[in-house]
């Protein structure tokens, strides 16, 4: 990628495949944004760019990923596969690119000390990187193990999609009042239409929405 490129990327904005960050003061929350990504549909993350799309870049380039790449090695479980690539603006200063592919087959974490097994994963939602839910990540773990799932048209899916056709969307908290169900049964049964292409599964910053697949 060249200068002029660079700049008509930037010029797009934060979004569902694209991030800004200005230096790598705090690598470690970096790899937030990357194992995002991953966890969604891949994207790039360029480093030296202003919050307001400015290709500003930053001295010692190089220094900056550098620290970039140690916070993957450190931080993101499974190994994350990446690509990076810089560019110069000038003499001094230049902008790291940090290139992630979708679909690698697993789910990634962020190592944190809240003593979880493997940390906390996230999912890229526009241009924020969420937590992702425990229905969330089970739906990316079993989508990679690519099995038929099955299941029964009973009363309580039909539940789920009456209310999905009449609201649009449905939580798990809808199913289980409108069901009159638990909470994990509910969970269960979202989660079971999603796996079977019925439904589909959008994060958010609260609970996720789940609505009948197009």
């Amino acid at each position: 990628m060249d200068l002029r490129a660079l700049k008509i990327l930037t010029s797009q904005g934060e979004g569902q495949h694209l991030e800004f960050k200005k230096k790598a003061n705090y690598p470690e929350k970096i790899v937030k944004e990357l194992v995002a990504f991953a966890n969604a549909e891949g994207g790039r993350l360029l480093l030296g760019v202003d919050d307001d799309g400015t290709a500003s870049g930053v001295k010692s380039i190089e220094g900056e990923l550098f620290l970039v790449e140690e916070a993957i090695r450190t931080f993101i479980r499974p190994q994350l596969q990446y690509t990076t690539n810089i560019v110069m603006i000038n003499d001094k200063k230049g902008i790291a690119i940090i290139s992630i592919e979708r679909d690698q087959g697993k789910l990634f974490y962020v190592k944190d000390e809240k003593g979880k097994k493997y940390g906390t994963a996230y999912i890229r939602k526009s241009d924020e990187s969420l937590q992702a839910s425990r229905e969330m990540r089970e739906i990316i773990e079993r989508r990679y193990k690519k099995k038929d799932m099955q299941f029964t048209f009973d009363e309580k899916v039909k539940t789920a999609l009456k209310f999905c056709e009449e609201h649009r969307t449905i939580t798990i908290a809808d199913l289980a009042s409108e069901a009159k169900i638990s909470l994990y049964l509910a969970s269960r049964i979202l989660i079971r239409l999603v796996l079977a292409n019925v439904l589909d599964i959008e994060a958010m910053a609260g609970d996720d929405h789940y609505f009948i697949k197009s």
